[in-house]
């Protein structure tokens, strides 16, 4: 399909927390496929649980597996190094050091011509006079389809890094190499260019003790007295009632969610 592009684009935020893009009719992101794709990515995850939340990703799956899938490359590479781990250590024992980095891209898997490849190449981390500033480098990025949800990703993990090492959160910053977006969506995408910017979302700074617990009664949808997760939590179950077609309790539960993540996400509104 024809497409439109920026080569080697910069793209510079300054308020990472208003991440969650909201602007019908132009563009409907799907909050519930946002957050599970974080959390799947943040536990390390390359589980089937994510088709629930958008099953059009089983186009890119070999043998039902996501083979580019972010976690495990990021929380288990090579079923050895935590790289999340790693950048904390680097950046504790030395907070100039200009070694703290994750890397997702591996020539060695992802030449073997698998249906998924990242897009997403990896991330640096630089700690500077008490703020943390996070960079992503990209091979490519559709600004239309697949940007509201990995912007979403990536300033999560921003947050929560910053968090861990007790800093501000300073700027992201998003190299990418093929900026794009097809032909199709050119005329869905002018109607964006007056709107105002996102609502911030709640803090979601924790502890990284016990972290990948929360994650999992994230994931389920229960409370864990984080008012930040529990919003996360929340929209996931929320998600799941509507689906499952109990849409006034999934009203209900939308209800309860504090922050611009707080409507029920139909089904089909995942791209």
């Amino acid at each position: 399909m024809a497409t439109r592009e920026v080569r080697d684009a910069h793209l510079l935020l300054t308020q990472p927390r208003a991440r969650l893009l909201y602007a019908p009719p132009a563009r409907i992101v799907n909050p519930a496929f946002a957050v599970a794709e974080t959390v799947w990515h943040l536990s390390g995850s390359d589980a089937s649980w994510i088709f629930d939340y958008n099953d059009r990703l089983r186009q890119f799956a070999d043998d039902g597996v996501l083979l580019g899938a972010y976690g495990p490359r990021m929380r288990n590479w090579a079923g050895k190094v935590d790289q999340l781990a790693c950048v904390l250590e680097i950046l504790q024992a030395d907070p100039g050091s200009r070694r703290a980095l994750i890397q997702l891209y591996d020539p060695v898997q992802d030449a073997a011509g698998h249906k998924d490849v990242p897009c997403t190449l990896g991330f640096r981390f630089h700690l500077r006079a008490g703020r943390l500033h996070m960079a992503t480098m990209m091979r490519g990025q559709d600004v239309w389809i697949g940007m509201p949800y990995d912007v979403f990703f990536y300033t999560v993990l921003h947050e929560l890094v910053a968090g861990w090492l007790d800093a501000e959160l300073g700027e992201f910053h998003l190299h990418i190499g093929s900026l794009h977006i097809y032909d199709e969506h050119i005329e869905q995408a002018d109607a964006l260019t007056s709107l105002s910017a996102s609502e911030n979302m709640p803090d979601l700074r924790t502890p990284w003790t016990g972290f990948s617990g929360l994650l999992d009664q994230v994931e389920a949808g229960d409370v864990t007295g984080h008012p930040g997760w529990d919003a996360m939590a929340e929209t996931l179950r929320s998600y799941r009632l509507w689906k499952d077609g109990k849409h006034e309790q999934a009203w209900r539960a939308a209800d309860t969610i504090d922050g611009p993540s707080a409507r029920p996400s139909p089904p089909g509104t995942e791209s």
